[in-house]
């Protein structure tokens, strides 16, 4: 059946279940131009929201940080649904465990939050690829959020998915959502396509029925505004502390005259970046104009109120003139902490929500408690190199040239190409990506032998050394797709040809690498590797499995991994990737560990991925404290020639 049959059949009935008439006294939530406001069961409601990702937080905790953000004032929270997070294969829906959004609705109201729903289909967020799924890009000539006949049809059958799930948990339908933005900050992208926002609005209504609250959200721009705004789509602004909140309202009244005034995402952090200082914003800033904000009678969704975690691969990136990568914690300095924990700038913020409105009574929910399990020492398991047939058992892709994860099918994670040095290299000679074809990061082995890196806009060359023959072995690293503007065509693993000396690499074996499926099935196994004795370093450089057991002692708390005098690399524990870590350039020091990871009564399997150097110590700590700004980047070039 094709997916226009699909979508027809579905849409047909959706349209006669979204037109029938509400009974009188049935749940309403509306917009009333006349006196501006929203209206709620037909009275007029002002809403004080919080933003937060079920995708960054695990399940076991939704209920904890849901119940803190009750208990701080918010009547409402708001939520992304990231498309790749339930769809990373195509055709293939995840929506269970971690990935069980109706579960975190009805977590959510019975809680007592009402919800903003934000389902995309582009949701930014800092996440891989704002969303969307990388399988997009086996269309290499896709336009994405646009009208691209392509493009379309892999959103449309997606909604035809997702938003019938969502349909019971309107307000209207007796759920807890309010309201649902439109795409995201469409303003933002260069495409302008009003067709491509007429078409969602179209399956949106005819999902979720002509009376549902759509809006957009855009920045405080006229061309923002302009590209973002549709006729039909509610439009809201967003803006942080650093804006004047009558210019910005004013703003909005220009391209919504009538309606609730609404700041959608009022910033009370900012996202960090590798290399960056760690993002603060000021909360004396935040608690004035949010007290300014409600006593204007507007709307206010802060964002973030619980960042959470970009665990695995999940973190984005941006590249306005380079590409940068965003960090693993989303802490983002917002009210609660990555872990969960209140603040003094959550206790300011509940104390500005008090003046206006009844907030629950009783105590905070306290911060989990964190354990410092102190040091395990790693033994190496062995080089990327030797453990091809466990890794990639599918064996090798042969190609004359280069072939792109997305050619390969292996959108996230690592991919290792190999060739053969045509001929003796006895002085070094030039390895160039010569069109920045190297996506993100390579790390360049020969003879087994690491001679280092290639780094996407910051280091195109490097020299190398060997014989004819030679196997050289270049690992790629997908760092995270780029999640806001118009590069989120982001293609990853080597684009172009590299060139070495006068010649051009050919003859490639390309290892998609399935490390991830491997580690959740056992491997390592525990006690079947040798500790590393030897005196030389070399051994210890390069892209190197390491692993090593955190012992039980009847605890599973929360706890942060310091990987001390580590380079980069990737952890998983029992399974689990916790996502990358890379303190020699910072400012993120210590990944978090949900405690529910942790096995109180059996040995923790703790596996790491060092891509560059391990200390000669191969020790990792277990702190009860978060380490997220120390960022070491000058220290970090002088000694590796990074510019």
């Amino acid at each position: 059946m094709t997916a226009h049959i699909v979508l027809t059949v579905i849409l047909g009935f959706t349209f006669l279940a979204a037109n029938r008439n509400l009974a009188t006294g049935a749940p309403s939530f509306s917009i009333d131009y006349n006196r501006n406001c929203f209206l709620k069961d037909g009275r007029p409601f002002q809403y004080v929201s919080g933003s937060i990702h079920y995708s960054r937080i695990p399940r076991y905790y939704w209920k904890d940080r849901l119940l803190k953000m009750y208990m701080a004032g918010l009547n409402a929270i708001q939520i992304y649904v990231p498309w790749n997070f339930h769809e990373s294969v195509e055709g293939v829906y995840n929506f269970a465990g971690d990935r069980d959004l109706e579960h975190f609705l009805d977590v959510a109201n019975q809680t007592g939050l009402l919800v903003i729903l934000r389902p995309g289909p582009y949701i930014c967020a800092e996440w891989e690829m704002g969303g969307l799924p990388a399988w997009l890009l086996r269309k290499p000539n896709i336009i994405l959020r646009s009208a691209d006949k392509d493009y379309l049809q892999a959103v449309s059958m997606w909604l035809s998915v997702l938003l019938p799930k969502m349909k019971p948990w309107l307000y209207s339908n007796g759920g807890n959502v309010i309201s649902v933005q439109v795409e995201n900050e469409y303003g933002s992208y260069y495409a302008c396509d009003y067709n491509y926002m007429r078409h969602l609005l179209t399956l949106f209504r005819l999902f979720l029925g002509e009376n549902t609250v759509f809006f957009t959200t855009d920045g405080n721009t006229d061309r923002e505004m302009m590209c973002g705004t549709l006729e039909g789509l509610y439009a809201t602004i967003d803006f942080g502390t650093d804006t004047n909140i009558l210019t910005a309202f004013k703003r909005q009244r220009r391209f919504e005259p009538r309606g609730p005034l609404v700041n959608s995402e009022f910033y009370t952090g900012w996202l960090d970046h590798w290399g960056d200082q760690h993002a603060q914003v000021d909360t004396q800033k935040v608690s004035k104009m949010l007290r300014e904000m409600l006593s204007m009678g507007a709307s206010v969704n802060m964002y973030m109120f619980e960042g959470g975690t970009n665990f695995g691969y999940w973190n984005g990136a941006d590249h306005d003139n380079r590409f940068r990568s965003v960090v693993t914690s989303y802490d983002y300095n917002g009210p609660l902490t990555e872990a969960g924990d209140p603040t003094e700038k959550l206790l300011a913020i509940r104390d500005v929500i008090r003046k206006f409105r009844d907030i629950p009574v009783g105590p905070m929910p306290p911060a989990s408690t964190k354990f410092a399990y102190g040091f395990v020492t790693l033994t190496k398991v062995g080089n990327i190199s030797s453990l091809l047939s466990i890794l990639s058992p599918q064996g090798p892709i042969k190609s004359q040239h280069p072939l792109t994860f997305e050619e390969t099918k292996q959108y996230y994670g690592y991919m290792l190409y190999r060739t053969k040095l045509p001929r003796d290299l006895p002085e070094s000679t030039p390895l160039i990506s010569p069109l920045n074809g190297v996506h993100d990061r390579a790390y360049v082995s020969v003879a087994g032998v690491f001679q280092g890196l290639l780094e996407r806009d910051t280091t195109l060359v490097m020299n190398v050394t060997g014989r004819e023959r030679d196997t050289m072995d270049v690992l790629v690293e997908n760092m995270g797709r780029v999640n806001f503007g118009s590069k989120i065509n982001d293609f990853k693993g080597l684009l172009n040809n590299l060139i070495l000396g006068r010649d051009v690499l050919t003859d490639w074996e390309i290892y998609p690498l399935n490390i991830d499926e491997v580690i959740a099935g056992g491997w390592p196994p525990a006690g079947q590797h040798r500790p590393h004795t030897g005196p030389k370093t070399e051994s210890l450089v390069g892209p190197v499995f390491y692993s090593g057991t955190l012992q039980p002692n009847g605890l599973s708390w929360d706890t942060f991994l310091k990987l001390n005098e580590w380079t980069k690399g990737q952890v998983w524990i029992n399974g689990v990737n916790l996502g990358r870590y890379w303190p020699a350039r910072g400012p993120q020091q210590t990944l978090y560990v949900p405690g529910p990871l942790l096995s109180p009564s059996q040995p923790n399997n703790i596996t790491v991925l060092e891509l560059e150097r391990a200390p000669a110590h191969t020790q990792v700590l277990f702190m009860d404290h978060p380490l997220l700004n120390s960022t070491v980047m000058k220290e970090y070039a002088r000694k590796n020639d990074v510019h």
